[in-house]
């Protein structure tokens, strides 16, 4: 199978380090990038800075009629990096915050917003050569990837994770915060009428709760040469 063709969806719980896992399997074999999580984040971010979110109550009737003109994607920065953006304006710090956190699950919950969100998507993975994490990539918005994987990890290690990434950026927060937030996400995640976050059957299980992200690479290097006979790029 040519290398740009395959399509590598990735689905798990938060905080379990999907977005970087799959930013260095995009870097390492030459495919593109998707962060699902990062359009959430975004719809989010125009949801509370538009006041369509507040107490936990989502006015999806207010802010559909904008959702077509939002232009949230992804570009290179000034630095080649792929950040989000909407429209001219780059809102990747904007979109990491425990504000945003904690209200994204209220925000991606609503059918109008994931089916916004997932025609984005697949958009993006028409061509193939894509890989993609979110909590229902490889159940919805690519059921007939050829590679499918489910990350998790123990919840205190996730939590610490997530603390350690909100720290590094600035943020104050309390680990048992963290941890609560954490928990409320993936009840809801996994407890939503539309696309709940689910183990695909065809999935592959990656628990990272005692690996390093080396012996992460390892692991998925050895199944796309299995697999699919590919190989990272000579740099």
């Amino acid at each position: 199978m040519p290398e740009t063709s395959i399509i590598i969806a990735i689905d798990g719980y938060s905080s379990t380090g999907k977005s970087s896992f799959a930013k260095k399997i995009a870097s390492a074999y030459g495919l593109l990038y998707l962060d699902s999580g990062a359009l959430y984040r975004a719809v989010t971010l125009f949801a509370m800075e538009n006041r369509f979110v507040q107490n936990g109550v989502l006015d999806i009737s207010g802010m559909a009629p904008f959702l077509g003109d939002l232009n949230i994607h992804f570009q290179h920065n000034s630095v080649g990096q792929i950040q989000t953006y909407m429209g001219g304006r780059n809102i990747e710090a904007d979109i990491r915050t425990m504000a945003v956190a904690a209200n994204v699950s209220i925000v991606a919950v609503d059918p109008i917003v994931r089916n916004y969100v997932n025609g984005l998507l697949r958009s993006y993975g028409q061509k193939g050569g894509v890989i993609m994490d979110g909590r229902d990539i490889g159940t919805t918005v690519f059921p007939h990837a050829q590679l499918k994987l489910f990350m998790t990890a123990d919840s205190m290690v996730r939590g610490q994770r997530r603390a350690d990434e909100l720290r590094a950026g600035g943020e104050q927060c309390d680990l048992q915060e963290v941890l609560q937030n954490l928990q409320e996400r993936d009840y809801i995640d996994s407890h939503r009428e539309v696309s709940p976050l689910a183990q695909a059957p065809d999935a592959i299980v990656l628990d990272n709760s005692h690996m390093t992200f080396q012996q992460q690479m390892e692991w998925i290097g050895g199944i796309l040469k299995e697999k699919f006979g590919l190989e990272p790029l000579k740099r």
